[in-house]
């Protein structure tokens, strides 16, 4: 494959791989995995896209004005609230790159004023478009300073009459001299305020503020890898650790006795309560709260769990969680990681405490960025 070219790759900083033959990139990122992860067991071989281009399905843009007052779109300079321009991006859906480009365009037909970070003077300061993968639907979120947009009804018909496959429009209010992209207000525009995809055969929820992969394609694979790897055979009991919208536990409910995901976000504990009852799930309970203090607390009660699906943030896990885990003592842990620095700290702890690694697969969630996603497979000594 003919490797494209990033006008904006110099100052963007967004792709580390820019330039980088995709082959070679995923024999870099095998190495990274190799390099921190082989002293704790095997490491199966990467697997890479077909085709590494336009795979973001959320598309985030932030809004300023260029020297000459024009309204500008694109992605912060790395390290710095500077806006790059960016009239296309190679890994970013195109669908929802057009839209954002009319919503630029629309913006100054409309005489919409645009955020300064400097003054907090202005309205627009970002645009989110999210795109179900399999359902085709369009979520349009307008980040706003305030919740009243001028000619908001014209606004709304006028983008719609140029992307009529826009599902749902949501307004952001985010008043606060922050560097959050969203606020927490939400005020639907058009439509339910949120979409529907179909992920593993699982159809979910997603609005404005839900965690749900950026990479439709690679996400299947690393979720039927994180369920082969735990081995189901439908007795089991399963905790899904920072569950989100509950897609890793609605997903492994099918092979599993009981699914119990835990979460701190109570908008997606809502969601994932709403998702589980629209694909006719009964085998799954979501508790809002510290999954931790949860697992530490089924430990006291007696009660047990044979597998633990963990999925952190990119800080990993810290001590109290991964000590609950070891109390609780599930005969496996599956560990997906977006960090391969803090699962390798996190392994030493583990591994330190009853488990060993039984393997890793790397899975190239983010071609041209130097992130690695990684399935890790922990089993009990005892």
């Amino acid at each position: 494959m003919a490797e494209e070219k990033c006008a904006a790759a110099k100052k963007c900083g967004g792709c580390q791989y820019q330039g980088i033959p995709y082959k070679k990139q995923l024999e870099k990122k095998q190495q990274y995995l190799e390099k921190l992860l082989k002293n704790y067991g095997k490491i199966l071989p990467i697997i890479g896209m077909e085709n590494p281009y336009y795979y973001r399905n959320k598309v985030h843009a932030a809004f300023d004005r260029d020297r000459k007052g024009n309204v500008i779109a694109g992605i912060y300079e790395a390290n710095s609230h500077h806006v790059v321009p960016v009239e296309k991006c190679l890994i970013e859906d195109e669908k929802s790159q057009e839209i954002i480009r009319t919503i630029r365009d629309l913006a100054k037909s409309f005489r919409i004023k645009i955020y300064d970070e400097d003054t907090g003077y202005g309205l627009l300061r970002h645009v989110l478009v999210r795109r179900g993968f399999q359902s085709g639907q369009i979520l349009v979120v307008l980040v706003l300073s305030s919740p009243i947009l001028p000619s908001k009804n014209n606004f709304v018909k006028a983008l719609r009459q140029i992307h009529p496959e826009i599902t749902t429009i949501v307004l952001n209010v985010n008043d606060r001299h922050t560097s959050m992209v969203l606020g927490e207000r939400e005020i639907p525009l058009y439509g339910p305020g949120y979409i529907k995809d179909t992920l593993c055969g699982c159809t979910f929820r997603i609005s404005p503020k839900s965690f749900y992969q950026v990479n439709p394609v690679q996400t299947e694979i690393l979720y039927q890898t994180a369920i082969r790897f735990a081995d189901l055979k439908g007795t089991e009991t399963v905790i899904d650790a920072y569950c989100g919208i509950g897609t890793i536990g609605l997903v492994a409910a099918k092979d599993a006795g009981r699914v119990i995901g835990v979460e701190l976000n109570r908008d997606a504990v809502r969601d994932a309560r709403v998702n589980a009852k629209e694909n006719g799930i009964r085998n799954a309970d979501f508790f809002q709260g510290d999954a931790g203090d949860f697992m530490v607390s089924m430990a006291q009660k007696g009660e047990k769990a044979e597998v633990v699906f963990m999925d952190p943030p990119r800080g990993g896990s810290d001590k109290k969680f991964l000590s609950s885990a070891v109390k609780l003592s599930p005969k496996k842990i599956v560990y997906i990681s977006c960090n391969p620095e803090t699962l390798a700290r996190d392994l030493k702890y583990l591994t330190g405490h009853g488990y060993r690694m039984e393997k890793a697969q790397g899975v190239d969630m983010f071609p041209f960025a130097d992130d690695v996603e990684t399935v890790c497979l922990l089993s009990s000594r005892k």
